[in-house]
């Protein structure tokens, strides 16, 4: 009786360090972790997720994390179009460069970055580039040396000259900005009142929704925008813009989170990045109807194969 009640017992073990292995293999704890999100880019191929934290870019690609060379520079407001990537922020320490960045880019992966301007004067959290045309759109807090007065700004020739937007028909504290991948007078602003669409380059504003939208993104056909906000619990919709019809979508998230960013992967369009304010990340392979996490709140987590 003895020996069976071992065996059995042997057995039970085994097939739990079985299962644990199996978990082990399907997911593990990374060494990359996200100490800030300020942003969320794919690469143009669609291999690598980049994510701008305070030391630097954090990359997700073939299921791992890693950090990617160059500088780890504090990136803000960090946006990618098909060719490069834009972005704001604080350089590291040490690096003895300005701060803050004013605007800068990378056109090597974030390996190397090129001074735009706006060197010492204005640090963009809120930047968004369109993916096809390369224009850029800020939000600038204060005058500098390039822009008049606190406001929207665009660019087309990497800030060489900006124009100032009217932003008529805005209303509330402005939280998310976004630009159509094809068509750069279309622009979309979230504030604390709702999401707002302009398609004449941020000078008159259509109201679309109601409600605080905290993160906005156009997936990359145009035709539609997805927005986050928070209602008692973490919501996300997508919106045909021209004809206003919504969809909800099921987020992975506790209550008191919220996503932050949401981006499209160009080569495999039904695969969506999400990332949220308590520094998880989530992929969906199926647009939007289910979420793996691969990060939960600053730790990366590994998919292994």
């Amino acid at each position: 009786m003895k020996c069976q009640c071992m065996r059995n017992l042997i057995r039970g073990l085994s097939c739990g360090l079985a299962a644990l292995l199996l978990l082990a293999s399907a997911a593990a704890v990374a060494a990359v972790g996200l100490t800030h999100i300020h942003g969320l880019t794919w690469s143009a191929d669609g291999k690598r997720l980049y994510v701008p934290s305070h030391h630097g870019l954090a990359v997700f690609e073939a299921g791992k994390w890693s950090k990617a060379p160059g500088p780890e520079h504090d990136y803000m407001g960090f946006s990618g179009t098909r060719e490069r990537f834009y972005s704001s922020g604080h350089p590291a320490p040490g690096s003895g460069l300005v701060n803050p960045f004013g605007l800068i880019r990378s056109d090597d992966g974030g390996k190397s970055w090129k001074k735009l301007g706006l060197e010492g004067e204005s640090d963009f959290h809120l930047l968004a580039t369109s993916f096809a045309t390369n224009a850029i759109y800020v939000v600038n807090h204060g005058k500098n040396s390039r822009m008049s007065s606190a406001g929207i700004y665009s660019t087309v020739n990497d800030g060489f000259a900006w124009n100032k937007a009217a932003g008529r028909g805005l209303s509330g504290e402005t939280v998310s900005l976004a630009v159509h991948p094809a068509n750069a007078e279309i622009v979309a602003v979230g504030t604390r009142d709702g999401l707002f669409l302009s398609t004449d380059s941020a000078d008159e504003f259509k109201h679309l929704t109601s409600g605080q939208a905290l993160a906005v993104a156009f997936d990359l056909n145009g035709t539609h925008l997805w927005y986050a906000g928070h209602d008692g619990k973490p919501t996300l919709t997508r919106v045909d813009w021209k004809s206003g019809q919504m969809n909800s979508v099921t987020l992975p998230l506790p209550a008191d989170d919220a996503v932050a960013y949401l981006a499209q992967n160009p080569a495999r369009t039904d695969e969506y990045a999400i990332a949220t304010f308590k520094r998880s990340a989530f992929l969906s392979r199926d647009g939007g109807s289910t979420w793996e996490p691969i990060a939960r709140e600053g730790q990366g987590i590994d998919r292994l194969k």
